[in-house]
């Protein structure tokens, strides 16, 4: 995603009149205090991505690789999230998990291989490019 931010954005928030920082200078600040070289997140903060490599160069501090996924909503459209709906993890829902991804399990791939067989076949360019995909119309997919 190409974005000119003063152009298309303009100014934003980085120092709040209250005398907090806002957060896309607290998270530019705080990835590279910490040496992080990779942002996986949700595709509802992909409008985020470049003020914060805006912020990023303006300050001369590296910028890590970002991939926005799909993020899971309920057949209203609501987020799914660890506090309301989505269930405890399980091999089932790791499986369910990689499948809304793009990534469909084989069968014969035993629980406790899930992860290894997840490095192995993660290819970013299988996720669906939509920022939102159903949970209902996810369960239905093969």
């Amino acid at each position: 995603m190409e974005q000119s931010v003063e152009r298309e954005v303009g100014d934003f928030v980085a120092f709040r009149a209250d005398g907090t920082f806002a957060y896309q200078l607290a998270v530019v600040v705080d990835d590279a205090e910490q040496g992080i070289t990779d942002v996986v997140r949700g595709a509802d903060l992909i409008d985020s991505t470049p003020r914060q490599i805006h912020l990023q160069r303006l300050l001369g501090l590296p910028t890590p690789r970002y991939l926005h996924v799909p993020v899971a909503v309920t057949a209203a459209g609501e987020k799914l999230s660890k506090q309301k709906d989505a269930a405890e993890g399980s091999s089932r829902d790791l499986r369910a998990a990689l499948a809304f991804l793009g990534h469909a399990v084989p069968a014969d791939v035993a629980d406790g291989e899930l992860l290894e067989w997840a490095q192995g076949a993660w290819k970013p360019g299988a996720i669906p490019r939509a920022r939102t995909i159903s949970v209902d119309a996810a369960a239905r997919s093969p």
